[in-house]
């Protein structure tokens, strides 16, 4: 890793503080790039909150935001990212061959309509830094115009999630082999 991993011994208070409220939530622990993060304590705080609201609490159902972390992370070619959230999006019900086509960078093929609209917007939003009218139609008919932002708001955490983790070298767990090329 690029920066020092702060131990906590040597946090100021108010990354200590930080640190505690991340392992009290819904994460449990302090992991990847919630480490680097601490360094900019108020960037931490801030950040750990919306990722929070971005994983735990958004209008989209959990196997659809995975989905949209798994084509982010994809994207940025972020390895952490990938091995977060492939288990976690499977867990939620992503049909394995749509996860290995997306690691592939193959376009899927999909069995229902919210995921296929879910991976167009993603793919189209990283790809083209826009949404088709057609594609932000779709979406707003089947999630509603929370649903579009809160997809919006997904990709983006995400996206700083990525670029955090691709600046710092952020390494994949002891043991755990790299699946993106």
């Amino acid at each position: 890793m690029r920066i020092k991993e702060l131990q906590t011994e040597d946090m100021t208070l108010e990354q200590k503080s930080i640190k505690d409220e991340i392992v009290a939530g819904p994460r449990g622990k302090l992991q990847g790039p919630l480490k680097v993060w601490l360094t900019s304590p108020n960037l931490a705080d801030k950040a750990q909150k919306l990722g929070q609201f971005c994983r735990y609490e958004t209008s989209l159902p959990a196997h659809l935001s995975e989905l949209a972390i798994l084509v982010t992370g994809r994207f940025w070619g972020a390895e952490y990212e990938w091995y977060a959230h492939k288990r976690i999006g499977l867990d939620a019900g992503l049909d394995p061959k749509i996860v290995e086509a997306i690691r592939q960078r193959r376009t899927p093929i999909f069995h229902n309509e919210p995921e296929k609209i879910i991976y167009e917007f993603a793919t189209q939003l990283h790809n083209d830094h826009r949404v088709a009218d057609v594609t932000y139609a779709a979406a707003v008919r089947e999630f509603g115009e929370a649903g579009a932002v809160d997809l919006v708001g997904i990709l983006g955490y995400y996206t700083l999630i990525s670029m955090t983790l691709n600046t710092f070298n952020v390494p994949l767990p002891e043991g755990i082999a790299t699946e993106l090329d």
